[in-house]
């Protein structure tokens, strides 16, 4: 991703500002932070690598995002998402860019916040967007073609996290 890409997201964040946060808080509840495994080393990491990123959120939300490791969503406290919605409306044009392309690759709006937020680095952002394809690999080996897409994953989360430090 490129200075040029990031800067053209920040104009349209500047058209279509309340657009892309309603577009964001449709896919809050499937924030992949929020369905965990159900293999004991899995979900070691997820306790490593998650946990502290969804304590960093409930209290930055005040909230408690509830978690399942099952394939229905789960139910939220009411205001949970106002409490986005919030946070998505005082972000400057320059963040709600960085934070909707990071959150759309990432699939989770809470990683995208931490790392908006400088809570965790782009490398720490990766690593728990990505944690349970690493850990297949780990067991059955890489794959290019989803290797290929996570050096790419992870080159813009570095140059997201570039712009947002310029």
């Amino acid at each position: 991703m490129t200075v040029e890409k990031l800067k053209q997201a920040v104009g349209e964040i500047q058209e279509r500002r309340e657009d892309v946060i309603d577009r964001l808080l449709q896919f809050a509840p499937t924030d992949s932070l929020l369905f965990w495994g159900n293999n004991a080393g899995l979900v070691e990491k997820q306790e490593r690598l998650w946990t502290p990123i969804l304590s960093w959120a409930n209290k930055e939300f005040h909230t408690r995002y509830a978690t399942t490791d099952g394939l229905d969503v789960p139910e939220q406290e009411d205001g949970s998402f106002s409490q986005l919605r919030s946070f998505m409306e005082n972000l400057s044009d320059k963040e709600l860019a960085a934070f909707y392309l990071a959150a759309v690759n990432m699939k989770s709006e809470l990683l995208a916040a931490a790392l908006v937020k400088g809570h965790i680095s782009a490398e720490q952002a990766f690593d728990a967007a990505n944690l349970e394809e690493l850990w297949q690999t780990e067991h059955w080996g890489k794959e290019s073609v989803s290797e290929e897409r996570r050096q790419s994953l992870k080159r813009e989360l570095h140059d997201i996290e570039q712009f947002l430090n310029q």
